[in-house]
């Protein structure tokens, strides 16, 4: 079982994609999280662009989400939802509307922030967002608030009930992909 990990947060630093590392760590046996690195890579969603001569680092994401049995995102929050980028690369994979890669694919989100609502609104909204696309969005929100309390400088998740919601978290989703029917293009 292959569950992509996909951080909403460009920042070298990002309690994002810590959280995402704590994922890693927390999957349970059978289970294999692998953080999906490409977000700065993609340009502007443009339709004059999504053509069969797509760029490289589209293809690339749409190749590597579609591969993916579930993903994982984790999403800060900016100015009270979605980062563009995240927003952008989901657009990208939400094209072409029959075909795309997210049609009945199991994802999660968690998200973190250093407020005291732990980017609760970005993650409703990144759901509903998923939901448009076609993709089968599982579970509740993970809502991390005080993020840089809850890691350590080097990026270590020090919270275990946090780390346990995790696993949960992953558990559910697994089963969500394995118990899925398979992914039916409209």
């Amino acid at each position: 079982m292959k569950i992509l990990a996909v951080s909403g947060s460009l920042r070298e630093s990002s309690f994002n994609t810590s959280l995402l590392r704590a994922a890693i760590e927390a999957a349970p046996e059978g289970v294999e999280l692998e953080l999906w690195e490409g977000l700065a890579d993609l340009p502007l969603y443009d339709e004059d662009l999504d053509t069969e001569d797509v760029p490289e680092s589209v293809r690339r994401l749409r190749a590597d989400w579609d591969a993916a049995d579930a993903i994982l995102f984790s999403t800060p929050e900016y100015n009270g939802s979605v980062p563009g980028g995240l927003k952008n690369a989901i657009d990208w994979a939400s094209r072409p509307r029959l075909e795309t890669v997210l049609r009945n694919k199991p994802v999660a989100v968690v998200g973190a922030s250093t407020g005291q609502f732990g980017a609760l609104w970005a993650q409703q909204d990144l759901k509903r967002i998923l939901g448009m696309t076609g993709a089968r969005v599982v579970g509740t929100e993970i809502p991390v608030s005080r993020a840089h309390e809850r890691v350590d400088s080097s990026g270590r998740l020090l919270d275990g009930e946090v780390f346990e919601q995790l696993r949960l978290h992953l558990t559910t989703l697994a089963s969500e992909a394995v118990a899925a029917p398979d992914r039916i293009a409209v």
